[in-house]
Order: C-alpha cells, then sequence, then structure tokens
C-alpha cells in the first residue's frame, strides 16, 4: 500500500488528485470547526459526553465530532446516505425509474443522480429540524435562540451544511481520487481515533478501564485489520476456456483463464449503509427525548440483529447490481468461452449464479460478524461498553474497507496511465 502511495506521488496527474482530494479534505474539516449559531455548545459538548454509547455517539464519530459541536456539518453525509439508498430501491421498485437508470445510459444516470441530489435536500431538512428539536428540548439553545428566525437559520445552516457535503464529495470523484463520499466519511472517522486512543490511554492509567481490556481491544482491532485485508484480496477463481477458431491461416484461441469473483463484491458499502438504517429507530428515539430507551442503544441486542441483517441484505443487493450472471454468460458465449462442464448460456449463467450466491453469503456473514462482535461484547461488559469498542469495531470496517478500496483505486489509475502511454 505505501509503495503504491509513493508512486502515485511521483505521477504528475495523479499527484494534482491528491493534492485536490487532501485541499476538499481540509474545507471539510474547517467546516466541521465552525458552529451553527444561537447553540450553547458546552452543554451540548457535556450532554454528548454522557452518551457515547448511544446512537448519539455513533452519529458523532461518522461526523468526526462535528454532531457534537453543531456545526455545519453536523448532519455530515448520512442525509446523502439515506437518499442513495431510497432512490436506488425505487429504481427497482419503480419501473420508469429502472427504465432510466439502465436504458437511457449516461443521460439517465445524470437523471438519477440530481433525484438523489433533490431527496438529499429534503432529507436534509427533515433531519436538521429533528436536530434543531432535541436542541431545543433539551434546553441547549441560547438566550437569544428562542425566536421562529433562531429555528430557519439553525435549520437551513445544517441542511445547506449536508448539500455543501454532498458536492464536495462530488468533487473528490470527479476531479480527485474517486469515491469522494468513501473518502469523507474515511477523514471523519479518522479524525476521531487520536481523542479516542487518548481516552483508552486515560481510562486504562486512571483504573476506570481495566488494563487487560485496553490491551485486548488493541489486540482485537489489529487482528480486525488482518482479516479485513485477508478477505478483501479474496476470490474465486472460475475457470474459463476458449475454444480454438481457424481464421485464415491463423489459429486463434484455445487458451486457458479464470473468472474471478471477489468474495466481498460490495466492499464496505452493506457496513455504511445497514448502519445508517439499523441507526433510524434509534435516531427517533434519541430525538424525541427517549436516549434512555433501548432502541436508542448501539449496544443493545435488538441494534445487533438488525444490523446483521441489514448487512446480509445490502451484500446481496449490491452483488446482484454489480454483477449480472446472465451478462457474463453471454460475453463468455459471443467470445467463444465456457466453463468446463457446463453448456454456453442458460446453465453457465444458472452456475455463476449459484457461485455468486455462496460466496455473498460468506462475505455477507464476514462482514456481520466483524460489525456485531464487537456490539455484543460492549452489551454483556461494561467497562468495554464504556470504551466504545462497539463504535470502534463500525469505524475500523470501514476506515479499512474505504483505505483498500482508495489503493485499488490508484492502482487503477497508473495502469491506465501507463497503457496511455504505451499506446501513444
Amino acid at each position: 500500500m505505501f509503495e503504491t502511495m509513493r508512486n502515485a506521488w511521483r505521477t504528475e496527474d495523479i499527484r494534482k488528485k491528491l493534492l485536490f482530494t487532501l485541499l476538499i479534505i481540509l474545507l471539510y474539516r474547517l467546516g466541521n470547526a465552525v458552529p451553527v449559531p444561537y447553540v450553547n455548545v458546552d452543554s451540548l459538548n457535556s450532554y454528548f459526553n454522557q452518551m457515547q454509547n448511544t446512537v448519539l455517539g455513533l452519529l458523532n464519530v461518522m461526523s468526526g465530532g462535528a454532531f457534537s459541536n453543531a456545526t455545519i456539518f453536523a448532519l455530515s453525509i448520512q442525509p446523502y446516505i439515506n437518499s442513495s439508498i431510497i432512490i436506488q430501491l425505487l429504481c427497482i421498485a419503480i419501473p420508469a425509474l429502472e427504465r432510466m437508470s439502465k436504458d437511457e445510459g449516461e443521460e439517465g444516470k445524470k437523471k438519477i443522480a440530481a433525484i438523489t441530489r433533490y431527496a438529499t435536500v429534503l432529507i436534509g431538512l427533515i433531519q436538521g429540524f429533528a436536530y434543531y428539536m432535541m436542541i431545543k428540548g433539551y434546553g441547549f439553545l441560547t438566550a437569544d435562540g428562542q425566536s421562529i428566525w433562531a429555528a430557519i437559520v439553525i435549520i437551513l445552516t445544517f441542511t445547506s451544511g449536508s448539500a455543501l457535503i454532498m458536492w464536495l464529495g462530488e468533487q473528490i470523484t470527479e476531479f480527485g481520487i474517486g469515491n469522494g463520499i468513501s473518502i469523507i466519511l474515511f477523514a471523519s472517522i479518522v479524525s476521531r481515533f487520536p481523542t479516542d486512543v487518548y481516552q483508552m490511554i486515560s481510562s486504562a492509567a486512571q483504573g476506570t478501564t481495566p488494563v487487560w481490556i485496553t490491551a485486548l481491544m488493541l489486540l482485537g482491532a489489529l487482528a480486525m485489520i488482518v482479516l479485513i485485508v485477508l478477505i478483501n484480496d479474496s476470490e474465486r477463481k472460475i475457470p474459463v476456456q476458449y475454444a480454438k477458431r481457424v481464421v485464415g491461416r491463423k489459429m486463434y484461441g484455445g487458451q486457458s483463464t479464470h473468472l474471478p469473483m471477489k468474495v466481498n463484491m460490495s466492499g464496505v458499502l452493506p457496513i455504511i449503509f445497514a448502519q445508517s438504517i439499523a441507526t433510524l429507530p434509534a435516531t427517533v428515539a434519541a430525538f424525541t427525548g427517549h436516549s434512555d430507551s433501548a432502541w436508542a442503544s448501539t449496544t443493545s441486542i435488538v441494534y445487533a440483529i438488525i444490523y446483521f441483517l441489514l448487512i446480509i441484505f445490502f451484500a446481496y443487493f449490491y452483488s446482484t447490481i454489480q454483477f449480472n450472471p446472465i451478462e457474463v454468460a453471454n460475453n463468455l458465449k459471443k467470445n467463444g468461452g465456457y466453463i468446463p462442464g457446463f453448456r454456453p448460456g442458460k446453465p453457465t449463467s444458472e452456475f455463476i449464479r449459484k457461485v455468486l450466491n455462496k460466496i455473498t453469503l460468506f462475505g455477507a456473514i464476514y462482514l456481520g460478524i466483524i460489525a456485531v462482535v464487537p456490539i455484543i461484547i460492549s452489551h454483556f461488559s461494561e467497562a468495554a461498553a464504556n470504551s466504545g469498542v462497539s463504535l470502534g469495531g463500525t469505524s475500523i470496517i470501514i476506515v479499512v474497507g474505504v483505505a483498500l478500496e482508495t489503493v485499488r483505486a490508484l492502482e487503477a489509475q497508473m495502469l491506465m496511465r501507463n497503457y496511455k502511454g504505451f499506446l501513444s
């Protein structure tokens, strides 16, 4: 990974993309430090320190600390993620949207992206209003923040902040190194790591958290990173044989190759999307003043079960979108390729679908176990819960997954650049 980053930095055009990405991240972090007016930030921070193991603590981690400081980027990328989930599900349920996304090509994708943007603004308004009502209900507004004008300013600031984050992510995708929304989420989580590590060491030094629990947490985090890297690079290779063809006086084909199928084909998307949906009941409970409810806890068994099932659902959902067995079987047939032991066409597509379902199930269970085990540990161990193990598990999966995807994107860009140089 470090070798890839070093080679990418030596390449001029990729170095410009990296610098542009860093500039956007810097602007995002600056926005995270600008609080909205009429909010008593000190009182709000004190309240969030007591709510670390609830959904409010999780939202604060995902926003890089902006949520607990009521900054202009407090809603982070949650409105955009929720909007993307809703629109993609509607593309399956509504035939008109499905035709738009599949049959209209690039123009259809632009229309879907525009609809997603409008939905992001609408969801941002709803979440901004809910956050304002929570701040008002708990008495975190200043004396001059009780008017209707103050409410409008706070809600519109939250909404415009979420829209601006969406725009920043799109700029990274278009002019940076790609995958902008994931990189912004990566920056948000990583920015919390120094503070979290310091608190962990301080708790161990003061005796609040036993030293052996802190040591187990660090070892568990390292083991989780190793497992994520191993599974992320794992793939199922289906052998493919190409028939020999005689064209003129030359013979083509006859070679053997393989069809690679990634075990974790959808990356960290199932984790990100499942976390957004699983926290909806807890978010409603917290925003309506029921923060002490079991629904508002990220260490409850109910939350863990919902989270696990949603991870499996989104893993299958995205593997279906990204890999079409019928299309792959037709392409093999057109190019004279076949899988030994299976007739070209429908038998080949059915075999590929079976393999896809098996490896997707394995990858989904792997993601679910890694995400849910820290939550279960926190549920049965008060010391582990106070140290934020449940939040750390999800954060590590997202950070490592996004880092690996970014490295692969850089490798692909360097490979494409080498091809262009060769062809020119």
